[in-house]
């Protein structure tokens, strides 16, 4: 890959020896290429493992999937634990007793975008003062991706 221009045989005296100082990484690229390739090929046949056919069980599963804790405050103010209706001083109780037969999981807390800050954190409230620790606030994305038109 490299080119030498002249042998330098012209300036050379009778009998000096001049080492080329051209180092040659045409081998070490060689070798990068293939360990490149078996690397590549060796890769997928680790992640697959052994094919093998399980056998049938009537053991129940470990964990049973949960439906998620949903708490929504509508736009007239009304509260839903996932779909059943409570009022403001149930909702403590009934969050408490459904963590007691649940566990504790989290809650997804979701409000109507016309309702006001100050309801929105007095639900917040509730739902902590309950017991639980782990609370998440949904939200609905934007139909252009999330990015802000001009006009915003």
């Amino acid at each position: 890959m490299g080119l030498s221009v002249g042998d330098g045989i012209e300036n050379r005296e009778e009998g000096e020896y001049r080492p080329i100082s051209e180092i040659n990484i045409t081998p070490m690229v060689d070798v990068m290429l293939v360990l490149l390739i078996i690397f590549m090929i060796t890769a997928p046949l680790l992640v697959a493992g052994v094919p093998v056919e399980l056998p049938s069980t009537s053991a129940a599963r470990i964990s049973q999937p949960q439906k998620p804790m949903i708490v929504s405050l509508g736009a007239d103010g009304s509260i839903f634990i996932r779909e059943e209706q409570v009022s403001r001083e149930g909702l403590i109780p009934k969050l408490q007793s459904l963590r007691a037969t649940e566990g504790d999981a989290v809650v997804y807390v979701r409000a109507d975008k016309s309702s006001a800050y100050g309801e929105v954190m007095d639900l917040l409230g509730r739902v902590g003062e309950s017991g639980y620790a782990r609370v998440s606030l949904l939200s609905q994305p934007k139909a252009n991706g999330g990015v802000p038109s001009p006009s915003q």
